[in-house]
């Protein structure tokens, strides 16, 4: 027993010397004077005049000063600085600093800087065994071009960081940032945003509930309920990437693009805007929706291109084109429209559908009134063709020729000429809706005048007109179809669903349950881009000083 004993009361001895080894007293270097009053400060030593202590790599430096020497304790005033290395210095009228656990607390006109920034608030607290700094009575911080404010906030000496919190307000000549929670790294000048955040700059406006900014480069990351205003357009997306310096901003995922000044909205999961350039790309799953005179116009394709000012802006999309409007639909490669020109180009392959009009050719052309805002006019160039069902059979009315030229009336086909080798199967009917017989014959023109659904009311032939019309039954099946005649109507776009392709609507499927999953999964970190991933980890936090 005595053994164990013996061995009990050596261990908590050696474990009393490691402690006292480990807190180190508070160094009196200087003072002008040095009195003891035990009646008004027991245990204190009042130091006055040129006061000058030091503790563990922290010189302290003051006019007056009380020093508890039993406690490791000092009380300072008037003209306080604690001087940590060459890094760090902190300023104020009064402070007190535990020597025990390496605490201390400064109040009045507090300064606190380093080579990075400058800190000025008015009461703070620094744990110099955490080597951490925060306060909570409003502070300021300045660190080059950037002044930060908040009511509160804490510093991470070894990470050069600030932690924000409450009506923090960062300002800078090209932008100022509000939110109520920041975490700002004074070395790169990185800040991450959390919560309802807003960044308003010259040229635009930017609203983040989760965010990354590099104020160095003027580069940023957003991935929260985020969207870019500019006077004419807002940018939306679940992640959006932007670079102030060079006015480009990316988006990925649900990107919504809207243009109030030429009332479009340009939808899809990847798209880039250059302010300067006036320039817009957008893919995956890409649509642009137009105002065109209180109806909407939808378009898709694989990619869709915006360029030019506005007045003079280019569309161009590219493969697998499809679009719907109530009265027009259609398909083609790709597409191109000039608002300059008003002129919009159906490229490879085009098909059109007008009410229950179907048009194909080689070449189509919609030009359009800049004035109106409204279709003026069709042009079908080579193999113009068009065809409708019959009101009541089965057969097919077509029209065929080299050329097609048609006119709009409030955006409804109601003139049509075609010309040069034209050819006609036409179901003819009385007002009883009665077939009269079906007409099938060649000239060099026709002209048709539409009814107000599009669908022909008067046909007229013009010159070297050859042909007949027939009863039903002398007419052959074979012969009531004309050559290069293919109905497409189970391709007929019909509504602005049916302008995405089934492939990209599995894309969408796929997009959305990505999404799901990722919304699903608690505390998802925010990925920032390859530009800034990882910056603020190069360089790993040093122990803090024992």
């Amino acid at each position: 027993m005595k053994k164990v004993t013996l061995v009990i009361v050596f261990f908590l001895f050696s474990l009393n010397t490691i402690n006292a080894q480990q807190k180190t007293a508070i160094d009196i270097e200087y003072a002008d004077h040095f009195d003891k009053n035990d009646i008004e400060l027991p245990d204190a030593v009042l130091l006055s005049g040129n006061v000058r202590a030091k503790h563990d790599g922290v010189i302290i430096t003051c006019n007056k000063a009380y020093w508890f020497q039993k406690e490791n304790y000092l009380k300072a005033f008037g003209n306080v600085q604690m001087v940590q290395g060459d890094t760090l210095f902190l300023n104020s009228k009064y402070a007190e600093y535990n020597g025990d656990i390496k605490q201390a607390f400064a109040t009045g006109a507090v300064s606190m800087r380093s080579p990075e920034m400058s800190l000025v608030t008015d009461t703070i607290n620094f744990d110099r065994a955490k080597q951490e700094a925060y306060y909570n009575s409003f502070g300021t911080i300045i660190n080059k071009e950037n002044t930060l404010k908040s009511k509160a906030g804490r510093y991470y000496v070894n990470q050069k960081k600030y932690e924000f919190r409450t009506a923090v307000v960062l300002t800078n000549p090209e932008y100022t940032i509000k939110t109520n929670h920041l975490d700002y790294y004074t070395n790169s000048g990185h800040s991450y945003l959390f919560g309802a955040s807003t960044i308003t700059g010259k040229e635009n406006y930017i609203y983040t509930e989760k965010g990354f900014y590099d104020t160095k480069s003027n580069k940023a990351h957003f991935v929260k309920n985020s969207y870019i205003k500019y006077n004419d357009r807002l940018i939306k997306g679940d992640s959006l990437f932007y670079d102030r310096n060079k006015e480009f901003a990316s988006a990925t995922r649900n990107v919504k693009i809207t243009d109030s000044i030429n009332k479009a909205i340009i939808k899809g999961h990847y798209g880039e805007v250059y302010r300067n350039k006036d320039s817009l790309y957008i893919t995956k799953r890409a649509s642009v929706r137009y105002l065109i005179d209180n109806d909407s116009m939808f378009v898709h394709a694989k990619k869709i291109v915006v360029t030019g000012k506005q007045g003079e802006r280019i569309v161009r999309g590219y493969t697998k084109v499809r679009f719907f409007k109530t009265d027009m639909s259609g398909k083609c490669d790709s597409i191109h429209s000039n608002q300059k020109k008003a002129l919009t180009q159906l490229i490879r392959k085009p098909i059109l559908w007008n009410f229950d009009n179907q048009m194909t050719g080689d070449i189509m052309h919609l030009i359009g009134n800049n004035k109106s805002e409204k279709l003026d006019s069709l042009k079908v160039l080579n193999n113009a063709f068009i065809a409708s069902k019959d009101t009541i059979g089965t057969g097919y009315n077509q029209v065929k020729g080299q050329n097609l030229y048609g006119k709009f009336k409030d955006n409804k086909l109601y003139d049509v000429d075609i010309v040069k080798n034209t050819e006609v199967v036409f179901y003819m009917r009385n007002e009883a809706n009665e077939l009269i017989g079906i007409n099938k014959n060649v000239s060099s023109k026709i002209n048709m005048m539409m009814d107000d659904k599009s669908k022909i009311d008067t046909i007229t032939f013009f010159t070297d007109v050859d042909g007949d019309i027939y009863p039903e039954s002398e007419l052959p099946e074979n012969a009531r179809k004309l050559r290069g005649f293919v109905w497409r109507g189970d391709e007929r776009i019909k509504n602005k669903e049916d302008i995405f392709p089934p492939e990209e609507n599995e894309y969408e499927t796929k997009a959305e349950a990505e999404v799901k999953g990722e919304l699903s999964e608690p505390n998802v970190p925010m990925e920032i881009r390859k530009e800034t991933k990882d910056y603020d980890k190069k360089n790993p936090p040093k122990k803090s000083i024992k």
